[in-house]
């Protein structure tokens, strides 16, 4: 008997099915095994999954398996809310297509000089990953022409129109052929979603998966407080209680992001601030370093929310509850994934109680504060974070790949492979986590000694 779920059970060209195989993907995840036949027809499609439901593969899988590497132009357009999604999206989707030779992919996000993306058009690209606002920039320009796409992806439709890109979108789609497949995928469906599916798709497939996050894997914990100060208080006391290397705080205001971490800070917790206003550099150092687990505490707005690549978030703290329920979903689904078990606490005052009905509703529970971890915890020290992170100045320009780096650790310099962690290739920087323990002497041996046969630039990322 076959297993309808299996992907070589799909129509897939030989170079999809030999990457699958080598990224250990044998079945397919629910969003998976319900979209991607559909999209293979080259069907419209409407998928509403959340985060981590494995919708990025999907949707990679489709436009790949219809991509022609001899024909140098635009294809396939993604466009996803946030530069962070649109690099991990870009990150997944090269892995799919790693044994198809010469897929040119490029990614088109805010943040970074517009010439170089210009001047990387001009030699073409087969696919673009980018955020709406910098691919508008480029359309309107003339530098990105997108007259002979086959397949639209607008992920994390949702989250797009809420930062306000519907004219963006409306721009964009306005220079592409109408005889196209395009799909959307949203964690949520509410009105304005609506409105655009019917305005752009023809005849789409619709598909639905209520939950990737097992309901009984998350533990949620709810206590009462009365004032900021209490806040404050009860964060350090689950983190206390917990000892965890890796928690995640949401926060409603970036007021309320920058003055928890520099509490956390001044009384010995590795935590580190993501929001808004930080220069895109600073945001993804942040993010490194809290994946790398040379932070233990990520406190960050919403932004950090859907997304973002971290993984084994052992616990989530909700600063104040969200201003929406779908969002609450969001925030606590960080945690409990792959698996494993997750543990979400929430801290409530008697102004949210109207906040606390809507949840109830949506989580279909009855929810009932409990005490505070006791004071006592507060004796114990903070959790320290296992590794340190280490900037080299040296990335993709100068062809540096991470088993580059490794050899440079581990040959020569005579490290374990087992103190090495996340190593990440940027375009002009690399990132490599290391023990703590050994982090000197990582510093050391890359300063002093080779990479890639020349010498390079490292210090401490803090």
């Amino acid at each position: 008997m076959t297993d309808s779920t299996s992907f070589s059970q799909l129509n897939l060209r030989p170079e999809l099915l030999g990457a699958l195989e080598a990224l250990n993907f044998t079945t397919m995840t629910p969003i998976q095994a319900q979209s991607v036949p559909s999209i293979l027809r080259s069907e419209d499609v409407i998928a509403q999954a959340k985060t981590g439901s494995g919708k990025t593969a999907a949707f990679g899988l489709g436009l790949l398996q219809h991509l022609n590497a001899r024909w140098l132009s635009t294809q396939a357009l993604v466009l996803c809310p946030t530069r962070e999604l649109a690099e991990q999206v870009a990150t997944e989707i090269r892995k799919l297509a790693s044994q198809i030779d010469n897929v040119k992919l490029l990614t088109l996000c805010g943040g970074t000089p517009f010439k170089p993306q210009a001047t990387s058009l001009e030699y073409g690209a087969h696919i673009i990953v980018g955020t709406p606002g910098r691919v508008e920039d480029h359309v309107k320009r003339g530098t990105l022409l997108l007259d002979e796409l086959n397949i639209l992806v607008l992920d994390e439709a949702d989250r797009m129109l809420e930062m306000g890109f519907e004219e963006s979108l409306e721009t964009i789609i306005g220079q592409m052929p109408e005889a196209r497949q395009t799909l959307l995928f949203s964690a949520t469906f509410p009105e304005s979603i609506q409105k655009l599916a019917a305005h752009i798709l023809t005849n789409p497939t619709h598909v639905k998966v209520e939950s990737v996050h097992n309901d009984n894997a998350i533990r949620q914990h709810f206590y009462d407080v009365a004032n900021d100060e209490e806040r404050q208080q009860a964060v350090k006391l689950l983190l206390m209680a917990h000892q965890t290397t890796s928690a995640v705080v949401f926060c409603n205001t970036k007021r309320e992001v920058q003055e928890l971490t520099s509490n956390l800070q001044a009384q010995g917790f590795s935590a580190v601030a993501l929001h808004g206003d930080l220069e895109q550099r600073d945001r993804d150092q942040t993010l490194i370093q809290f994946a790398n687990q040379s932070a233990t505490v990520l406190v960050a707005t919403d932004v950090a929310a859907r997304g973002l690549d971290i993984a084994s978030v052992e616990v989530v703290i909700n600063y104040h509850l969200a201003h929406d329920p779908e969002v609450h979903i969001h925030r606590i689904g960080r945690t409990g994934r792959a698996g494993k078990s997750g543990f979400a606490c929430s801290l409530i005052s008697d102004k949210q109680s109207y906040k606390v009905a809507q949840l109830e509703e949506i989580l279909g529970i009855q929810i009932t504060t409990e005490a505070l971890p006791d004071k006592s915890v507060l004796l114990q020290r903070p959790s320290k974070a296992p590794m340190v992170t280490l900037l080299i100045d040296d990335g993709k320009k100068s062809k540096i790949r991470p088993g580059d780096i490794l050899g440079a650790l581990t040959g020569d310099g005579g490290l374990s492979g087992e103190d090495i962690g996340k190593i990440k290739i940027a375009a002009r920087h690399s990132y490599v986590a290391v023990n703590k323990k050994i982090s000197q002497q990582a510093l050391n041996q890359l300063n002093n000694g080779k990479l890639k046969g020349r010498n390079t630039r490292a210090r401490f990322l803090s």
